[in-house]
């Protein structure tokens, strides 16, 4: 794999020439490809190793020399980090026992209140037929009686605790058009997922086994959440995109 320190200097002056040749200022350049005009002056000077990693630097090059109509070999590129197997996404969920212990004092809790809210109303309305049983007079007609009969008799309360069916979330789904560096987090902070991912990739993600994101290459990344497309700009920069999914399904914005 060639130096990045020798054959920066030499891509970018490539890079450099197409711009210029295209008639278009840096900051022209900067308005198509989304990225500070720093950035771009950087990737002209071949200081690559200054962006940061290198598989994000990676994906800047190739998608600058792309809007350019420049092909860069692989070998003049930063090499990536990579890592012998890309980890399965797993979907579940560790749920700490403090948690676990207080949802199922919650659940005995309303199971307790329902009991008391159906039965006391009961006991009361019925407190007051206590004593000696009350004979119907042999005058009231027979409809009358029925009806009698139907007021004292007690009723039956069902104490069934009620459930409720979670709502659905719809996932965060991704597909990759271009390389990306990934990396998925879940909600204590683990590491779920984390290397290059290519053209053609997908993930899909759901709230309860991913909760922060970031995208090395967000500008090739297309995201989907309820159906409908989400644009990444609100939580992209230097083409970096960073942001969280809530238990709900809603995305926010991520500190670095």
């Amino acid at each position: 794999m060639t130096d990045t320190h020798s054959a920066g200097p030499a891509a970018g002056e490539r890079l450099k020439r197409a711009r210029e040749a295209a008639g278009m200022s840096l900051a022209d350049a900067s308005l198509r490809m989304k990225l500070p005009v720093r950035v771009l002056d950087t990737l002209e000077r071949g200081e690559w190793e200054s962006l940061g990693p290198p598989v994000f630097v990676r994906g800047q090059a190739r998608t600058y020399a792309r809007m350019l109509g420049v092909n860069l070999d692989s070998d003049v590129l930063p090499s990536p980090f990579t890592t012998t197997q890309i980890p399965s996404l797993v979907s579940h969920a560790h749920v700490p026992r403090y948690r676990h212990m207080a949802e199922n004092l919650a659940r005995r809790a309303v199971y307790v209140v329902l009991t008391v809210s159906l039965v006391v109303p009961v006991w009361l309305a019925t407190r007051g037929h206590g004593g000696a049983p009350e004979v119907a007079s042999l005058d009231l007609a027979p409809s009358q009686t029925a009806l009698a009969e139907t007021v004292r008799t007690p009723m039956v309360a069902s104490i069934a605790p009620i459930t409720a069916e979670a709502p659905s979330v719809t996932p965060l789904e991704l597909v990759f058009e271009g390389e990306s560096w990934v990396q998925v987090f879940a909600a204590d902070g683990s590491v779920v997922e984390k290397g290059l991912l290519r053209v053609g990739d997908r993930r899909v993600l759901k709230p309860s086994s991913a909760s922060r994101l970031v995208l090395g290459n967000a500008t090739a990344v297309r995201a989907r959440l309820h159906g409908q497309p989400v644009d990444l700009a609100p939580f992209t920069r230097a083409n970096v995109a960073r942001f969280t999914l809530s238990s709900d399904g809603s995305l926010a914005p991520s500190a670095p």
